[in-house]
């Protein structure tokens, strides 16, 4: 946490996030162009970032893209504000609300933790119907080989589409696969009405990819959901619900147990 204020501490930094809130996924060329600040400069401020959590990065092609991870100020917001007066701490209060309720401008969720934990175990957590009925209510049909078809269990009851697939498969290191079909019993069990299940069920097909690094005692996962259209209420919509879902495996795989709530929309 000592990392997390220190590098909100300065305000070029906190203009770079600034910058990642309004337009999430932007390349190092883009941060300098819109703050006009040295690439050098630019480069040793994400590195601080990059440290202390706040951002975090996924490869596109040749391009490396930089994303707000607001992991970091939830957790301060947890430890802190909600313990003291607001007032005295509204400059990360103010911080963590427009993470929390600015609209997303692009066209991917982008979250990374760090779970103590192994990469096997993390592996398994992902794939082992066992674990994913705990902390997803969900499981899922398939050998986990690239280009073998999924069918989904869960609260919609059972969904089966020739497009529902995996689309990487490296056991411990890497796993992607596509979004499921949205159907009407998905969204009477989601409580979703059938306007949204109109829009959602008309977009392209988004997918999920979980990319696994372990880090000493630790493992890195960061999990990226992509592949929406522009204003996507789908993206808005599990973008709510991932943060939830990923304490949840965190807590399943560090103490045992899990925490009660909601999950990713389109998760059953």
């Amino acid at each position: 946490m000592d990392e997390v204020f220190k590098a909100l501490a300065d305000p070029s930094r906190r203009l770079l996030l600034d910058s990642l809130n309004s337009r999430n996924g932007q390349t190092l060329r883009e941060l300098c162009a819109g703050l006009e600040m040295a690439r050098q400069s630019v480069s040793k401020h994400l590195a601080v970032l990059e440290a202390a959590n706040l951002v975090t990065t996924a490869w596109r092609g040749r391009e490396k893209l930089h994303h707000l991870n607001a992991v970091p100020i939830n957790a301060i917001a947890e430890r802190w504000i909600n313990q003291y007066d607001r007032d005295r701490a509204q400059a990360l209060a103010d911080l963590k609300r427009a993470l929390e309720q600015e609209p997303m401008s692009s066209t991917e969720f982008v979250y990374t933790t760090y779970i103590s934990t192994t990469p096997e175990r993390l592996w398994q957590a992902l794939t082992d119907p066992a674990f994913t009925r705990r902390y997803w209510e969900t499981t899922f049909e398939t050998d986990w080989k690239a280009g073998s078809t999924m069918v989904w269990n869960g609260h919609g009851g059972r969904t089966e589409d020739p497009s529902q697939v995996v689309l990487e498969s490296e056991p411990f290191r890497r796993l992607s696969y596509t979004w499921h079909t949205f159907t009407p019993e998905w969204a009477e069990a989601a409580g979703v009405g059938e306007d949204v299940l109109a829009q959602v069920a008309a977009e392209r097909r988004s997918k999920v990819t979980f990319e696994i690094e372990p880090l000493g005692k630790l493992v890195k996962l960061t999990v990226v959901h992509d592949d929406f259209e522009p204003g996507s209420p789908l993206l808005e919509m599990v973008g709510q619900g991932w943060p939830h879902l990923l304490s949840d495996l965190k807590t399943l795989l560090e103490t045992g147990e899990t925490m009660p709530g909601p999950e990713p929309a389109g998760a059953s």
